[in-house]
C-alpha cells in the first residue's frame, strides 16, 4: 500500500503525525512511504531525515492525494482538498465530524474510507495531555497584567497570595492541566460529574487538591474568588445550556482569566468561540478568554513525538491487516471509523447533523464476528439508521 504524510495547512499548526521513526516501521512492513515537502519541518523534523528513513519527498498535496492509498495528517481536511480526494482512499485524521459537516459532506460525496483518530485513542489522546499542560501554561501568561490579566503570580510572593484556579472536568486534559498547576504552587479545586474520578485526583495529591461535584450552582459559587478557570469539559453537542453563561462572568472579578481547551462549538462556556496562535485573547465583560483550538501545536516537536508514537499502531493495523480486520481487533479503530463508501459511521455526527448513518459492523458485515469491545466516543447517541 502507499502510505502518504500530508503537511497540515491549518493557520497555527505545526504539528505532523508521523515522524522519521515511524516512516522506518512502515516501510520494514513493506509498504511505500510518501512524504509532503516540509511535512515535519515545523515539528523539527527535515525532509533528509524522512528520506533517510525510506520516504519518497512529494512536492505538492496533489501528487500526494492522486498516488497515495492511505492518508493521513493532524488536523481537519480542509475545503482546498475536498476535490483532491478519491473514491475508497483511506483518510485518518482529526476530523471532528460533528462540529464539520461541510467536512462530512465532502467524505461522502467522495466515497473515502475515513477515520476520525480522535476517537480511537484507547488510553487518551498524547494531544490531550498536551492541550492540558500547555493550556495551563498559557492560562497563567494570560493573567499577566501585559496581557489584560490581573497581574497574579501562580504561587504568590512573600506577602502576596497565589492564585485560586477552577478546573472543570477530571479526565486526561484536566489532570494534565492541573499537574502543572499543583506543582507551580497554585491553589487548585477540580470539578467532575465523576466521583471516582474526584477520588482518584484526591488520592494522588494527598488531598491537597480540592474536588467538588460539577454542577453550574456549584460554579457560580466558586466564581467570585477564582482568578482562573480551565474548561475542560466535552460538552455534548445536543445540549443547548451551558456550564458558564454569559451572566456568569460578571461574578469574576475584571482581569480573571477563563481557558476553555475543549472548545467545543457549542460548547460549556456560552462566551467561548475559535481563537488562534496569532491572535489567542479575547475579553468579555472583563473576563479574559483563551480559546486556542490547537494548543499543542504551540509545543509542537514533543506532541508530534509523543503523538506519532501512539498512531503508529493504528496504522500498521490497517495498512497490513486491512480496513476489516483492523476494526475486528480493534474496537478503538473500529469506532472511529466515520465515512465507508459513501455512508456514515459515526453515531455523534447522525444525531447532531440529523444525517442517517449505520453502524461500522453493519457495514462492513462483521456483526457477528468476535470483536474487541471499545466504549461509545461519547454519550450521543442516534437511531437514525440507514434504511
Amino acid at each position: 500500500m502507499i502510505f502518504g504524510i500530508l503537511k497540515d495547512i491549518k493557520e497555527g499548526e505545526n504539528r505532523v503525525v508521523v515522524t522519521p521513526v515511524e516512516v522506518a516501521s512502515i516501510v520494514a512492513d513493506g509498504h511505500t512511504v510518501l512524504a509532503q515537502k516540509d511535512c515535519g519541518v515545523g515539528s523539527g523534523f527535515f525532509d533528509g531525515q524522512y528520506s533517510k528513513a525510506g520516504a519518497e519527498i512529494v512536492d505538492t498535496m496533489e501528487e500526494m492525494y492522486e498516488r497515495c492509498d492511505m492518508l493521513v495528517k493532524v488536523k481537519e481536511i480542509e475545503k482546498c482538498e475536498y476535490e483532491l480526494l478519491r473514491e475508497n482512499q483511506i483518510i485518518m485524521t482529526c476530523i471532528h465530524p460533528a462540529g464539520h459537516p461541510e467536512e462530512v459532506q465532502a467524505l461522502l460525496d467522495k466515497k473515502v474510507t475515513a477515520f476520525t483518530a480522535e476517537d480511537c485513542h484507547r488510553y487518551g489522546s498524547p494531544n490531550c495531555e498536551a492541550a492540558g499542560k500547555q493550556g495551563a501554561l498559557f492560562g497563567l501568561e494570560s493573567l499577566l497584567s501585559i496581557n489584560g490579566g490581573k497581574g497574579k503570580f501562580v504561587s504568590g510572593l512573600a506577602g502576596a497570595p497565589g492564585i485560586k484556579a477552577v478546573i472543570l472536568g477530571a479526565g486526561v486534559v484536566g489532570k494534565s492541566a492541573l499537574q502543572v498547576l499543583q506543582c507551580l504552587g497554585a491553589w487548585v479545586t477540580v470539578l467532575d460529574i465523576n466521583l471516582a474520578a474526584l477520588r482518584e485526583v484526591g488520592n494522588i495529591y494527598h488531598e491537597r487538591v480540592n474536588t467538588m461535584f460539577c454542577t453550574k450552582e456549584v460554579i457560580a459559587q466558586l466564581l467570585p474568588e477564582t482568578d482562573m478557570v480551565i474548561n475542560c469539559v466535552k460538552w455534548p453537542k445536543q445540549r443547548k445550556d451551558f456550564l458558564i453563561d454569559k451572566e456568569m462572568l460578571k461574578l469574576m472579578e475584571p482581569g480573571s482569566v477563563l481557558v476553555d481547551i475543549s472548545n467545543d462549538d457549542p460548547g460549556a462556556i456560552e462566551s467561548s468561540h475559535e481563537t488562534h496562535h496569532d491572535n489567542p485573547r479575547y475579553v468579555v465583560n472583563g473576563i479574559v478568554h483563551y480559546c486556542v483550538s490547537n494548543i499543542p501545536g504551540a509545543i509542537a516537536q514533543s506532541t508530534s513525538i509523543a503523538y506519532a508514537a501512539e498512531m503508529l499502531p493504528y496504522f500498521r493495523s490497517i495498512l497490513n491487516d486491512g480496513i476489516v480486520e483492523a476494526c475486528v481487533k480493534d474496537g478503538f479503530v473500529r469506532r472511529s471509523l466515520t465515512v465507508y463508501n459513501g455512508m456514515l459511521t459515526h453515531e455523534e455526527t447522525s444525531a447532531i447533523q440529523n444525517r442517517p448513518w449505520i453502524r461500522p459492523e453493519d457495514v462492513l458485515g462483521i456483526e457477528g464476528r468476535k470483536l474487541d469491545y471499545a466504549p461509545p466516543a461519547t454519550s450521543t447517541r442516534s437511531k437514525n439508521f440507514i434504511k
